[in-house]
């Protein structure tokens, strides 16, 4: 038996597995939906209706900015490792890649961004 034929064979038997499974309990399930059953639970109180409150936009922007900072922070780490294996190439990539962001955050901050009041 070839290694397609092996993975043909497995992939069968998971079918029929599944298959069968959602036919079982399909079958042994109850139908019954009341209105009670599908309404939103919200720890015993009744949910509110309204959409809640709005969140201001700066809530938003400091979670792209953690984003961002998490990217950099991951980019820096291999290419710290590497960095003698990179050489002076490596160097100016990283360094332009610190200077793009370094102006985004410089336009971030001129624009009131980092301002947690």
């Amino acid at each position: 038996m070839s290694a397609y034929q092996a993975v043909a064979v497995y992939l069968g038997v998971v079918l029929v597995v599944v298959l069968g499974i959602t036919g079982v309990i399909g079958r042994l399930r109850r139908p019954k939906r009341t209105a009670a059953k599908t309404a939103a639970y919200e720890c015993g109180v009744s949910p509110a209706p309204g959409l809640g409150p709005r969140f201001p936009v700066r809530f938003y922007l400091v979670a792209m900015l953690f984003v961002v900072l998490d990217v950099e922070a991951i980019a820096f780490y291999p290419w710290g490792l590497r960095l003698r294996a990179l050489g002076t190439r490596g160097l100016l990539d990283m360094a332009v890649f610190a200077v793009v962001l370094a102006i985004g955050y410089a336009h971030v901050w001129k624009k009131g961004g980092l301002d947690w009041r």
